[in-house]
Protein backbone atom coordinates (compact mmCIF):
# COMPACT_ATOMS: atom_id res chain seq x y z
CA UNK A 1 0.00 0.00 0.00
CA UNK A 2 1.11 3.21 -0.18
CA UNK A 3 1.74 3.83 2.97
CA UNK A 4 4.87 1.34 2.78
CA UNK A 5 6.31 2.91 0.05
CA UNK A 6 9.65 5.11 0.56
CA UNK A 7 9.14 8.75 1.49
CA UNK A 8 11.67 9.67 -1.26
CA UNK A 9 10.33 7.88 -3.94
CA UNK A 10 6.78 9.71 -3.76
CA UNK A 11 8.65 13.09 -2.60
CA UNK A 12 11.05 12.70 -6.16
CA UNK A 13 8.54 10.30 -8.38
CA UNK A 14 7.40 12.85 -9.99
CA UNK A 15 10.67 13.74 -11.89
CA UNK A 16 9.50 11.63 -14.43
CA UNK A 17 5.66 11.07 -14.68
CA UNK A 18 3.91 9.12 -17.64
CA UNK A 19 1.11 10.74 -18.40
CA UNK A 20 -2.69 9.62 -17.91
CA UNK A 21 -4.00 8.63 -21.37
CA UNK A 22 -7.63 7.02 -21.82
CA UNK A 23 -7.89 3.58 -23.15
CA UNK A 24 -4.44 3.40 -22.90
CA UNK A 25 -2.68 3.58 -19.46
CA UNK A 26 -4.77 0.60 -17.64
CA UNK A 27 -3.16 -1.68 -15.16
CA UNK A 28 -1.32 -4.09 -17.71
CA UNK A 29 0.28 -0.86 -19.38
CA UNK A 30 1.50 0.14 -15.89
CA UNK A 31 2.89 -3.38 -15.32
CA UNK A 32 4.62 -3.18 -18.10
CA UNK A 33 5.86 0.73 -17.61
CA UNK A 34 6.87 -0.68 -14.18
CA UNK A 35 9.60 -3.11 -15.96
CA UNK A 36 11.42 -0.41 -17.56
CA UNK A 37 11.84 2.04 -14.32
CA UNK A 38 10.84 1.07 -10.63
CA UNK A 39 10.72 4.98 -9.88
CA UNK A 40 8.87 6.72 -12.39
CA UNK A 41 5.27 8.13 -11.57
CA UNK A 42 2.44 6.42 -13.25
CA UNK A 43 -1.10 6.96 -13.61
CA UNK A 44 -4.18 6.06 -14.25
CA UNK A 45 -6.92 6.45 -17.21
CA UNK A 46 -9.28 9.40 -15.94
CA UNK A 47 -11.99 7.72 -14.26
CA UNK A 48 -15.13 10.44 -13.47
CA UNK A 49 -16.41 10.75 -10.18
CA UNK A 50 -20.02 9.25 -10.48
CA UNK A 51 -18.23 6.06 -12.34
CA UNK A 52 -15.93 5.53 -8.74
CA UNK A 53 -19.20 6.53 -6.73
CA UNK A 54 -21.50 3.93 -8.68
CA UNK A 55 -19.38 1.97 -10.62
CA UNK A 56 -17.26 -1.57 -10.82
CA UNK A 57 -14.74 -0.14 -8.37
CA UNK A 58 -12.90 -3.28 -8.63
CA UNK A 59 -12.21 -3.12 -12.52
CA UNK A 60 -12.12 0.14 -12.38
CA UNK A 61 -9.96 1.84 -9.90
CA UNK A 62 -7.92 -2.23 -9.12
CA UNK A 63 -4.35 -2.30 -9.27
CA UNK A 64 -1.36 -4.08 -8.38
CA UNK A 65 0.97 -3.04 -5.27
CA UNK A 66 4.39 -3.03 -7.97
CA UNK A 67 2.83 0.10 -9.13
CA UNK A 68 3.35 2.38 -6.60
CA UNK A 69 4.12 4.96 -7.24
CA UNK A 70 0.69 5.72 -8.73
CA UNK A 71 -1.96 8.31 -9.19
CA UNK A 72 -5.64 8.18 -9.74
CA UNK A 73 -7.13 10.98 -11.87
CA UNK A 74 -10.74 11.86 -11.22
CA UNK A 75 -12.99 14.07 -13.80
CA UNK A 76 -15.91 15.78 -12.48
CA UNK A 77 -16.49 19.36 -11.34
CA UNK A 78 -19.20 18.53 -8.34
CA UNK A 79 -16.94 19.00 -4.72
CA UNK A 80 -19.01 16.40 -2.61
CA UNK A 81 -18.71 13.64 -5.50
CA UNK A 82 -14.71 14.19 -6.00
CA UNK A 83 -14.40 14.84 -2.18
CA UNK A 84 -15.81 10.54 -2.42
CA UNK A 85 -14.65 9.57 -5.18
CA UNK A 86 -11.16 10.79 -4.02
CA UNK A 87 -11.55 9.12 -0.35
CA UNK A 88 -12.15 5.49 -2.36
CA UNK A 89 -9.20 6.38 -4.15
CA UNK A 90 -7.29 6.66 -1.43
CA UNK A 91 -8.98 3.59 0.54
CA UNK A 92 -7.80 1.33 -2.69
CA UNK A 93 -4.14 2.67 -1.92
CA UNK A 94 -3.42 5.51 -4.81
CA UNK A 95 -0.51 7.88 -3.77
CA UNK A 96 -2.08 10.71 -4.64
CA UNK A 97 -4.83 11.63 -6.34
CA UNK A 98 -5.35 14.06 -9.35
CA UNK A 99 -8.03 16.56 -10.74
CA UNK A 100 -8.48 16.84 -14.45
CA UNK A 101 -8.48 20.48 -15.38
CA UNK A 102 -6.66 19.85 -19.11
CA UNK A 103 -8.88 17.16 -21.20
CA UNK A 104 -10.56 19.01 -24.18
CA UNK A 105 -13.17 16.31 -25.43
CA UNK A 106 -16.70 16.88 -25.86
CA UNK A 107 -17.72 14.25 -23.53
CA UNK A 108 -15.76 16.44 -20.31
CA UNK A 109 -16.93 19.97 -22.04
CA UNK A 110 -20.59 18.74 -21.67
CA UNK A 111 -20.02 17.53 -18.36
CA UNK A 112 -18.05 20.93 -17.28
CA UNK A 113 -14.73 19.44 -16.29
CA UNK A 114 -11.74 18.58 -18.17
CA UNK A 115 -9.98 21.67 -19.50
CA UNK A 116 -13.08 23.94 -19.24
CA UNK A 117 -12.50 23.92 -15.87
CA UNK A 118 -9.43 26.77 -16.67
CA UNK A 119 -12.30 29.21 -17.02
CA UNK A 120 -13.73 28.60 -13.35
CA UNK A 121 -10.64 28.49 -11.16
CA UNK A 122 -13.39 29.14 -8.08
CA UNK A 123 -14.95 26.16 -8.57
CA UNK A 124 -11.75 24.10 -9.06
CA UNK A 125 -10.36 25.46 -5.88
CA UNK A 126 -13.97 24.23 -4.11
CA UNK A 127 -13.44 21.18 -5.26
CA UNK A 128 -9.87 20.68 -4.50
CA UNK A 129 -10.58 21.71 -0.80
CA UNK A 130 -13.40 19.12 -0.65
CA UNK A 131 -10.69 16.09 -1.99
CA UNK A 132 -8.04 17.23 0.25
CA UNK A 133 -10.53 17.53 3.73
CA UNK A 134 -12.18 13.64 2.39
CA UNK A 135 -8.78 11.98 3.03
CA UNK A 136 -4.78 11.68 3.49
CA UNK A 137 -3.67 11.59 0.08
CA UNK A 138 -2.12 14.61 -1.80
CA UNK A 139 -4.74 16.49 -4.06
CA UNK A 140 -2.89 17.43 -7.41
CA UNK A 141 -4.06 19.55 -10.42
CA UNK A 142 -3.45 18.42 -14.21
CA UNK A 143 -4.09 21.25 -15.91
CA UNK A 144 -3.36 23.42 -19.43
CA UNK A 145 -1.83 26.93 -20.08
CA UNK A 146 -5.68 28.12 -20.93
CA UNK A 147 -8.35 27.57 -23.01
CA UNK A 148 -9.83 29.16 -26.48
CA UNK A 149 -9.36 32.89 -25.93
CA UNK A 150 -8.02 33.40 -22.44
CA UNK A 151 -4.74 34.95 -22.61
CA UNK A 152 -2.33 32.33 -20.76
CA UNK A 153 0.27 35.01 -19.31
CA UNK A 154 -2.58 36.49 -17.13
CA UNK A 155 -5.22 33.14 -16.71
CA UNK A 156 -2.43 30.62 -16.08
CA UNK A 157 -1.03 32.68 -12.54
CA UNK A 158 -4.50 33.77 -11.79
CA UNK A 159 -5.45 30.13 -12.00
CA UNK A 160 -2.77 28.30 -10.27
CA UNK A 161 -2.90 31.39 -6.92
CA UNK A 162 -6.55 30.43 -6.73
CA UNK A 163 -6.63 26.34 -6.73
CA UNK A 164 -2.86 26.63 -4.49
CA UNK A 165 -4.68 28.63 -1.70
CA UNK A 166 -7.26 25.65 -1.61
CA UNK A 167 -4.55 23.10 -0.83
CA UNK A 168 -3.02 22.20 -4.20
CA UNK A 169 0.62 22.14 -4.11
CA UNK A 170 1.64 20.09 -6.76
CA UNK A 171 0.44 21.10 -10.53
CA UNK A 172 1.29 19.27 -14.07
CA UNK A 173 0.83 21.70 -17.05
CA UNK A 174 0.83 20.77 -20.73
CA UNK A 175 2.08 23.71 -22.09
CA UNK A 176 -0.39 24.21 -24.85
CA UNK A 177 -3.92 25.64 -24.87
CA UNK A 178 -6.98 23.48 -24.95
CA UNK A 179 -10.20 24.84 -28.13
CA UNK A 180 -12.45 23.80 -26.99
CA UNK A 181 -14.40 24.40 -30.06
CA UNK A 182 -13.19 23.56 -33.35
CA UNK A 183 -10.57 21.15 -32.84
CA UNK A 184 -10.36 17.40 -31.87
CA UNK A 185 -8.71 16.17 -29.37
CA UNK A 186 -6.04 14.66 -30.78
CA UNK A 187 -5.78 18.31 -32.67
CA UNK A 188 -5.88 19.37 -29.36
CA UNK A 189 -2.06 17.53 -28.78
CA UNK A 190 -1.27 18.59 -31.74
CA UNK A 191 -2.17 21.80 -33.15
CA UNK A 192 -1.84 24.63 -30.27
CA UNK A 193 1.74 25.60 -30.23
CA UNK A 194 3.54 24.46 -27.03
CA UNK A 195 4.82 27.36 -24.64
CA UNK A 196 7.24 25.77 -22.34
CA UNK A 197 9.24 28.95 -21.09
CA UNK A 198 5.79 30.40 -19.79
CA UNK A 199 5.57 26.84 -17.43
CA UNK A 200 9.17 27.56 -16.12
CA UNK A 201 8.22 31.18 -15.75
CA UNK A 202 5.41 29.63 -13.29
CA UNK A 203 7.60 27.89 -11.80
CA UNK A 204 9.94 31.05 -10.93
CA UNK A 205 6.62 32.62 -9.67
CA UNK A 206 5.69 30.32 -7.33
CA UNK A 207 8.61 28.99 -6.47
CA UNK A 208 6.93 27.08 -3.25
CA UNK A 209 4.70 25.05 -5.36
CA UNK A 210 5.93 21.91 -7.75
CA UNK A 211 5.06 22.24 -10.86
CA UNK A 212 6.01 19.52 -13.70
CA UNK A 213 5.65 20.45 -17.81
CA UNK A 214 3.80 18.08 -20.25
CA UNK A 215 3.55 18.88 -24.15
CA UNK A 216 5.60 18.22 -26.68
CA UNK A 217 8.52 15.90 -24.36
CA UNK A 218 9.80 13.19 -27.09
CA UNK A 219 12.93 11.34 -24.64
CA UNK A 220 14.54 10.69 -21.30
CA UNK A 221 17.39 13.14 -22.19
CA UNK A 222 15.33 16.07 -22.07
CA UNK A 223 14.78 15.94 -18.32
CA UNK A 224 17.46 16.81 -16.46
CA UNK A 225 17.42 20.07 -18.18
CA UNK A 226 13.87 20.73 -17.42
CA UNK A 227 15.19 20.04 -13.77
CA UNK A 228 18.31 22.33 -14.47
CA UNK A 229 15.73 25.09 -15.19
CA UNK A 230 14.05 24.85 -11.75
CA UNK A 231 10.83 22.81 -12.83
CA UNK A 232 10.18 19.55 -10.85
CA UNK A 233 9.56 16.73 -12.78
CA UNK A 234 8.48 15.97 -16.53
CA UNK A 235 5.29 13.89 -17.66
CA UNK A 236 5.93 12.37 -21.05
CA UNK A 237 2.42 11.30 -23.45
CA UNK A 238 2.30 9.35 -26.28
CA UNK A 239 5.89 9.17 -26.30
CA UNK A 240 6.15 6.77 -23.44
CA UNK A 241 3.36 4.67 -24.72
CA UNK A 242 4.90 4.39 -28.81
CA UNK A 243 8.27 4.44 -27.75
CA UNK A 244 8.71 3.28 -23.88
CA UNK A 245 12.23 2.29 -23.98
CA UNK A 246 13.30 6.05 -24.83
CA UNK A 247 11.94 7.62 -22.27
CA UNK A 248 11.39 4.86 -19.09
CA UNK A 249 14.83 3.05 -20.30
CA UNK A 250 17.56 3.69 -18.11
CA UNK A 251 15.76 6.59 -16.41
CA UNK A 252 16.27 5.68 -12.38
CA UNK A 253 20.26 5.37 -12.97
CA UNK A 254 19.93 8.89 -14.65
CA UNK A 255 17.52 10.68 -12.37
CA UNK A 256 17.47 9.07 -9.21
CA UNK A 257 20.94 7.62 -9.09
CA UNK A 258 18.96 3.84 -8.31
CA UNK A 259 19.83 0.91 -10.44
CA UNK A 260 17.66 0.13 -13.17
CA UNK A 261 15.58 -3.21 -13.14
CA UNK A 262 16.86 -3.91 -17.13
CA UNK A 263 19.43 -2.51 -19.23
CA UNK A 264 17.50 -3.66 -22.95
CA UNK A 265 13.99 -4.01 -24.73
CA UNK A 266 14.59 -7.42 -24.39
CA UNK A 267 15.53 -8.03 -21.00
CA UNK A 268 11.92 -5.87 -20.19
CA UNK A 269 10.44 -8.37 -22.87
CA UNK A 270 11.38 -11.08 -20.60
CA UNK A 271 10.73 -9.73 -17.05
CA UNK A 272 6.78 -9.27 -19.10
CA UNK A 273 6.76 -13.04 -19.00
CA UNK A 274 5.72 -14.02 -16.01
CA UNK A 275 3.32 -11.09 -15.85
CA UNK A 276 1.63 -12.37 -18.76
CA UNK A 277 1.66 -15.94 -17.84
CA UNK A 278 -0.64 -15.32 -14.62
CA UNK A 279 -2.47 -12.59 -16.69
CA UNK A 280 -3.64 -15.90 -19.39
CA UNK A 281 -3.86 -18.58 -16.30
CA UNK A 282 -6.53 -16.17 -14.59
CA UNK A 283 -8.48 -16.39 -18.32
CA UNK A 284 -7.23 -13.13 -19.66
CA UNK A 285 -5.99 -12.46 -23.38
CA UNK A 286 -2.35 -12.26 -24.68
CA UNK A 287 -3.52 -8.98 -26.47
CA UNK A 288 -5.02 -7.14 -23.44
CA UNK A 289 -1.55 -6.96 -22.38
CA UNK A 290 1.18 -7.15 -25.52
CA UNK A 291 -1.14 -3.66 -27.24
CA UNK A 292 0.76 -2.22 -24.56
CA UNK A 293 3.91 -3.08 -25.72
CA UNK A 294 4.26 -3.11 -29.46
CA UNK A 295 6.36 -0.35 -29.55
CA UNK A 296 8.98 -1.66 -26.62
CA UNK A 297 11.52 -1.97 -29.82
CA UNK A 298 11.08 1.40 -31.89
CA UNK A 299 13.53 2.63 -34.22
CA UNK A 300 15.51 -0.92 -33.09
CA UNK A 301 16.10 -4.22 -35.48
CA UNK A 302 13.20 -6.57 -35.53
CA UNK A 303 11.09 -4.03 -34.05
CA UNK A 304 8.45 -4.25 -37.44
CA UNK A 305 8.96 -8.08 -36.92
CA UNK A 306 7.59 -7.67 -33.25
CA UNK A 307 4.86 -5.55 -34.06
CA UNK A 308 3.74 -7.10 -36.79
CA UNK A 309 3.65 -11.12 -34.93
CA UNK A 310 1.73 -9.59 -31.40
CA UNK A 311 -0.59 -7.86 -33.58
CA UNK A 312 -1.49 -10.89 -35.68
CA UNK A 313 -1.84 -12.95 -32.50
CA UNK A 314 -3.32 -10.59 -30.47
CA UNK A 315 -6.32 -11.27 -33.41
CA UNK A 316 -6.55 -14.82 -33.04
CA UNK A 317 -8.49 -16.78 -30.75
CA UNK A 318 -6.35 -18.92 -27.96
CA UNK A 319 -3.30 -16.98 -28.70
CA UNK A 320 -0.46 -17.26 -25.65
CA UNK A 321 2.76 -17.50 -24.26
CA UNK A 322 4.19 -19.06 -27.65
CA UNK A 323 2.62 -16.84 -29.61
CA UNK A 324 4.93 -13.55 -27.04
CA UNK A 325 8.02 -16.19 -27.49
CA UNK A 326 7.43 -16.84 -31.45
CA UNK A 327 7.80 -12.73 -31.24
CA UNK A 328 10.71 -12.04 -29.40
CA UNK A 329 12.42 -14.81 -30.73
CA UNK A 330 12.19 -13.01 -33.82
CA UNK A 331 13.56 -9.42 -32.25
CA UNK A 332 16.64 -11.55 -31.43
CA UNK A 333 17.06 -13.26 -34.54
CA UNK A 334 16.90 -9.64 -36.25
CA UNK A 335 19.45 -8.46 -33.28
CA UNK A 336 21.95 -11.25 -34.14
Amino acid sequence: MADKIKEHDLSTAARLSVAPMMDWTDRHCRAFHRTLSRRAQLWTEMVTAPAVIHGDRARLLGFDAAEHPVVLQLGGSDPAQLAQAAAIGADFGYDEINLNCGCPSDRVQSGCFGAVLMERPALVAECVAAMIAAQPRPVTVKCRIGVDDQVPEEVLPAFLETVAAAGVRHFVIHARKAWLQGLSPKENREIPPLNHPLVVEMKCAFPHLEICLNGGLTSLGQVPDLLARGLDGAMFGRAAYHDPSSVLLGADSALWGADDPVATPQQAAEAMRPYIARHLERGGRLHQVTRHMLGLFTGRPGARSWRRLLSEAGGRPGSGLADYDAALASVVAHAA
